[in-house]
């Protein structure tokens, strides 16, 4: 039996660009013909996995992607690497950047994952929200940092079960916004915003879009991807759907835009996936069936996007896009929302 090396070996001599073989659409992401472009081979020190990755653009222009790395207990940690274009000569620390401590913070018992960063310019700081594995679920963590170096931790914002959460970059009526998707029992997992004058105390609880019913591609859960992405139309949001199958779950993105001066308010939902997993470093890894994205960056032309997403939970992928492209499908392919 092929491993997954040879697969995807076979796959870019066969494929060229790892482009889908059946794909008879324009893509609106377009898969960067180095993926995967990091993996377990690239890391300093003895790992399992690296996916999921959070994404920023430093002020000197390095792209800086805060990855996480699932070690050989199970248990995760967060790492920076740093590229000058974002895409190849990764430079990655040394050693974890940001571990679990549950000593401070019994919350983190099990480890942290799936980091998402927002710069805040009213504090010149980044928000690095990410999911606790603590022993009652996944909770909501958030600490600052001006350097991803040294961190300001915040502890727990939100209980179990809690994750997907990234904060909007600036106050609306004194208060910070954020995103998340808590899961309740019978009730399902759906996309939510709430309140906070000071980042530690929240309130002010809102649903913003449900999972959908039936047999939609994103039926059975919906969470946040990256953090959301400002436009003149309002607030563009990814956000994947997970569809259960007799073969397992499926990972899938989506589209929706929320309103720029009420972000809790859902002005329109994409009717159908626009990207999920479909070459050898997606299909087959620790988790199959997933394309997973937490970080973005733009480009210097405004409308260009680099979409870093983990694969299989065993690879960091990326993918470009252009907002504008985005916008044009929504308006396309998507309904004005009403929730069911």
């Amino acid at each position: 039996m092929l491993d997954l090396a040879e697969l995807i070996t076979i796959e870019k001599s066969t494929n060229g660009s790892l482009m889908p073989k059946n794909n008879h659409h324009k893509p609106l992401l377009r898969r960067h013909p180095d993926n995967p472009i990091l993996s377990s081979t690239d890391w300093p020190y003895s790992m399992n996995t690296v996916f999921n990755a959070g994404a920023t653009l430093l002020e000197d222009g390095t792209t800086l992607l805060l990855c996480r790395v699932e070690d050989r207990r199970g248990h995760s940690h967060l790492c920076a690497a740093r590229s000058e274009n974002g895409v190849d000569n990764w430079r990655i620390d040394a050693e974890p950047t940001l571990i679990a401590d549950p000593t401070n913070y019994p919350e983190e018992i099990w480890g942290i994952e799936d980091p998402r960063i927002t710069f805040l310019p009213d504090l010149g700081k980044y928000a690095v929200t990410y999911t606790a594995y603590s022993r009652g679920g996944a909770c909501v963590s958030l600490a600052l940092t001006e350097d991803f170096k040294s961190f300001q931790r915040l502890g727990d914002i939100l209980p179990p079960w809690d994750k997907d959460a990234a904060l909007l970059p600036r106050k609306y009526n004194g208060a910070w916004k954020l995103i998340h998707r808590p899961t309740t029992t019978g009730y399902g997992s759906h996309i939510w915003i709430s309140s906070s004058p000071d980042l530690e105390h929240w309130g002010h609880h809102e649903m913003i879009m449900q999972a959908r019913r039936g047999s939609w591609w994103d039926a059975n859960k919906i969470g946040l991807s990256p953090p959301l992405i400002e436009t003149e139309q309002g607030w563009l949001m990814f956000y994947h759907g997970v569809r259960a199958t007799a073969a397992g779950a499926i990972y899938r993105l989506g589209l929706a835009l929320l309103d720029l001066d009420d972000p809790a308010r859902c002005l329109r939902r994409g009717d159908e996936w626009i990207f999920g997993p479909e070459t050898a470093y997606e299909l087959t890894g620790d988790v199959s069936d997933v394309v997973f994205p937490c970080g973005y960056t733009l480009r210097p032309d405004g409308d260009t996007i680099y979409i870093y997403y983990g694969a299989a939970d065993t690879f960091i992928a990326l993918a470009t896009a252009s907002i504008k492209e985005l916008l044009i499908w929504l308006e396309d392919h998507g309904s004005p929302y009403q929730p069911e």
